[in-house]
């Protein structure tokens, strides 16, 4: 029987880390596993790619020749699909307008139409004309949550969305040493007894709610606020309010970027609290990080985050500050992470997607 030859696109590990970055390393880590397929995973570094997934007999890396997005869609990929045979392409988001063969698109979320205030005008204009033809154009199409199913259904018209739900790294669900996390970040960062929020910086992510409600009601008298993340959009919310607090009160929030991942999951692990106050994403990975590695977690009750049903008394209304103050205070008194565990590990691991992926492509051979 003929092995299916996959192309899955991977330039995104030329830049920084990104959720797609993730997505593709956890999806593909596991679907490689299946020797009746051979894939073939292109970027313009090759070397660095296998390191990142490693050598296996049926994993072939292909070098892009340009670093140009244009060239890379209208001449590097359909040159390597007709060279290597392809049978399937897999991309984010945007395939190339050249087809020959069958196209995958992942597209993670369309937040920009449900959302539209907190994008720029020329991202919303583009991309919603190419996610739209992307998908219409693809013969497979991929998301992360229900919510997002529901969404790209409703804007492009499209019925057959298959959900490959984004999984929590096994890492955070490993026994540790609270006490030694601690003073690891305590040393390293000069920080204790504080409050977590992992996530870029966009209007949209609502941190300066969360600094509202931290300064507001005193929390800083015992906690310490920090934010992890790069700075993606400005937020002109935060910035004022911030600017109009007293140094003692600054001095009680600490901004933190470029974290490797070791030490993303100490700072996790040495956290009195996780909060995630976000108010619209198309999945929501930090909130089950945290709530893996048992650490108290709140979360907002919104778009996708709303699935996260076993979370169900520490979500809140991310624009309803007494909501929020509420239930991190219970968070605070109750801790009850430590239940959750095993059904984050049953539901949210890249099998689960992986198996998800392969029926789609079963549904997509038998039409």
């Amino acid at each position: 029987m003929k092995k299916l030859n996959f192309f899955v696109d991977c330039h995104v590990f030329d830049g920084g880390l990104q959720g797609t970055t993730t997505y593709l390393k956890g999806l593909y880590e596991e679907l490689i596993k299946n020797q009746s397929c051979v894939f073939y995973l292109a970027s313009c570094d090759s070397a660095h790619l296998k390191t990142v997934f490693g050598q296996f007999d049926n994993v072939v890396y292909l070098e892009y020749q340009s670093h140009n997005k244009f060239v890379r869609l209208i001449y590097d990929i359909p040159r390597l699909i007709k060279k290597y045979k392809i049978d399937y392409a897999h991309f984010q988001y945007i395939v190339p307008p050249i087809k020959l063969c069958k196209y995958i698109v992942t597209i993670h979320d369309v937040l920009f139409l449900d959302f539209p205030q907190y994008f720029p005008a020329g991202y919303k204009i583009k991309n919603k004309f190419l996610f739209r033809a992307s998908a219409k154009y693809a013969d497979v199409v991929l998301t992360v949550s229900p919510y997002s199913q529901k969404q790209i259904a409703k804007h492009f018209k499209i019925a057959d969305i298959t959900v490959t739900p984004n999984a929590v790294d096994p890492i955070f669900l490993e026994t540790y040493d609270s006490e030694s996390a601690r003073n690891d970040v305590e040393t390293k960062y000069d920080i204790s007894q504080y409050w977590l929020f992992v996530s870029r910086w966009e209007p949209r992510k609502n941190h300066h709610t969360l600094l509202r409600v931290f300064a507001e009601n005193k929390y800083y008298e015992n906690y310490q606020l920090v934010f992890v993340g790069e700075k993606a959009l400005p937020n002109k919310a935060y910035e004022d309010y911030y600017a109009g607090l007293n140094d003692s009160v600054k001095s009680r929030i600490k901004t933190l970027n470029k974290i490797d991942h070791a030490s993303l999951v100490q700072l996790v692990r040495g956290a009195r609290l996780s909060v995630y106050p976000s108010i619209a994403e198309g999945f929501g990975i930090p909130p089950l990080e945290s709530a893996a590695a048992a650490i108290p977690t709140v979360c907002s009750n919104t778009t996708a985050m709303y699935d996260f049903t076993f979370l169900v008394n520490c979500l809140f209304n991310p624009l309803n500050l007494s909501d929020m103050k509420a239930k991190i205070d219970h968070a605070l008194k109750d801790n009850d992470m430590v239940n959750q565990q095993a059904y984050i590990q049953e539901h949210y691991n890249w099998k689960v997607a992986a198996n998800a992926f392969e029926q789609a492509i079963s549904r997509n051979q038998s039409e």
